[in-house]
């Protein structure tokens, strides 16, 4: 049967672990009634918030449950794979289905997601991923995804995540070898009130902080940044080099990169637009963009240019015009030039030389 996993939060100064127990007893007792089967469970007691596993016929069964059990109804059903629980939540656990960490503590369900963007230019990317691995699995993180050129990861505690990225960054400091890259930490729920897949809003963040360009940039939400104060057993936690951000900067680096996604296939789009668009001045719209990535409004765009199209090469389906074109770039002269004096390569020549790197 699918699977299914809930969020509820509760507006009650009383909320405890004990309510939550009782309340998962009652789905028990009814739960075949409906044909589901209750799992595992996630309690955060500061948030005031629980997620539920079950597997069931589909979510109105789940639903049910919940309904006439208790009446504390989910505010969000969404259907997940194995893989993707195992990957994301599989780590720890359960006591009478109420999760724990490996080390025994309650599991709150939240999880921080590391993602890199890394490029590697004058070396292949191998030299750096065996090491890479070895700092993730040293920081106890789980790897998610690997596409192309991104690194995605989950960590139980937001410390951990901030430690494996400072390990990441000494890593790549040190190295002889040419290389871009741009990180970002957020931490979240792993249902959100909307949405339809396992963290979505987090992962929605970092995606966007990545797509500012290769400078370097290491982001770190206010989430994040607050919940690793909060673990004493993780201390020393070095944050300098690290942009930390609050919610107002994380939702202008969100809708600029969604502004930028949307429109880098325009050649003719220019700071211009993406001011008239943000609905800022000419100078709110520089100091903004200039103090979240350190690049004025037009360099920014033409990083966005640069990193679609790293994106399309290290792919190896397009020719060098046709990713120029789709990039936004007015010509494929124009591109090469700019692409070459950016990252002192050749398009073609990186092109040839990832695809090699891939086989």
């Amino acid at each position: 049967m699918p699977l299914y996993m809930d969020i509820h939060t509760v507006d009650s100064d009383s909320f405890s672990v004990e309510d939550v127990v009782k309340a998962h007893m009652e789905d028990l007792a009814i739960q075949d009634k409906f044909g589901v089967t209750q799992l595992k469970y996630w309690v955060n007691e500061g948030a005031k918030t629980l997620f539920c596993l079950m597997e069931g016929p589909d979510k109105e069964a789940c639903h049910q449950v919940h309904k006439q059990s208790h009446g504390n109804t989910a505010c969000n059903i969404i259907e997940v794979s194995d893989n993707e629980y195992n990957l994301f939540m599989g780590v720890g656990t359960a006591i009478n289905d109420l999760a724990q960490t490996q080390s025994g503590e309650l599991d709150t369900g939240y999880r921080t997601i590391f993602q890199m963007n890394l490029i590697c230019l004058s070396a292949t990317r191998e030299k750096f991923v065996e090491e890479i691995y070895a700092l993730i699995a040293q920081h106890e993180g789980v790897l998610i995804l690997e596409p192309c050129n991104e690194f995605i990861v989950s960590f139980i505690y937001a410390s951990d995540a901030i430690s494996c990225a400072n390990s990441i960054q000494k890593m790549l400091l040190t190295s002889q070898e040419k290389h871009e890259y741009i990180m970002a930490i957020s931490s979240g729920r792993p249902v959100d009130e909307q949405g339809d897949n396992m963290f979505e809003e987090t992962k929605k963040k970092v995606k966007s902080l990545c797509s500012l360009g290769l400078l370097g940039k290491v982001y770190l939400d206010k989430e994040s940044q607050l919940l690793s104060s909060k673990e004493q057993h993780r201390t020393g936690i070095d944050l300098n080099g690290f942009a930390v951000i609050d919610g107002q900067t994380l939702k202008l680096a969100m809708e600029l990169s969604s502004i930028l996604t949307g429109n880098m296939g325009h050649s003719n789009f220019s700071s211009m637009n993406l001011t008239r668009i943000l609905g800022l001045s000419k100078s709110q719209t520089y100091r903004n963009i200039k103090s979240l990535t350190g690049m004025a409004p037009n360099r920014l765009i033409q990083e966005s240019r640069l990193q679609k199209a790293l994106y399309y090469l290290g792919q190896g389906k397009k020719t060098v015009a046709e990713i120029a074109y789709e990039s936004g770039f007015n010509s494929p002269t124009y591109f090469t030039r700019v692409f070459k004096q950016r990252f002192e390569v050749a398009p073609s020549n990186f092109m040839k030389k990832t695809n090699i790197d891939s086989i």
